[in-house]
């Protein structure tokens, strides 16, 4: 193979880090940022999965993402549908991305590989982030969020002011009924 020719197909590789991303977590950009020294493009990809009962909707969720990654030049934010291979087949991806905390994560994590690996081919590759991020989730982010607690250590400024201004309006809402 001829140095051009490998160097095109390098220039072309493409990852897919897909996630409910409830709220996005500075665990989250650290991932991303790690995957932008790997690949020349990064996809995040940005499942609605309301299963989860999200607190922010995927329009939301892609924009505080947008707004996180703004100074990444070769990361785009879409959301998407059905099932992940078929998004990274659509979006002409040859990895998907997913972010270990810790040993905990790695069952279901390796389950969700191989089955797309199956389906598809497509090949997983995990990333750590910084040690600072193993014990943040959007779920503690959100728990600690509804009592008031401190989350700027967890989150970018522009999903904490928008996480404080959804509780607000979800804590008036309640009182209201």
């Amino acid at each position: 193979m001829s140095t051009d020719k490998t160097a095109s197909n390098i220039d072309r590789l493409c990852a897919v880090y897909p996630g409910t991303f409830d709220p996005p977590t500075l665990g989250h950009l650290d991932v991303v940022r790690r995957a932008v020294r790997l690949f020349p493009q990064v996809i995040v990809g940005v499942f609605p999965n309301p299963r989860k009962a999200p607190l922010f909707s995927a329009r939301e969720r892609v924009a505080l993402l947008r707004s996180a990654t703004a100074d990444l030049p070769h990361v785009t934010v879409k959301a998407f549908g059905g099932l992940l291979v078929d998004f990274v087949r659509r979006e002409k991806a040859q990895v998907i991305l997913r972010g270990i905390r810790a040993v905990s994560d790695m069952e279901y994590e390796f389950q969700m590989a191989m089955a797309n690996r199956n389906l598809s081919g497509i090949e997983t590759l995990f990333l750590m982030p910084d040690e600072a991020y193993t014990y943040v989730t959007a779920t503690l982010v959100k728990e600690v969020a509804r009592h008031d607690g401190d989350v700027s250590g967890m989150v970018p400024p522009a999903v904490l002011t928008r996480l404080k201004k959804s509780l607000a309006t979800r804590s008036r809402r309640s009182a209201s009924r």
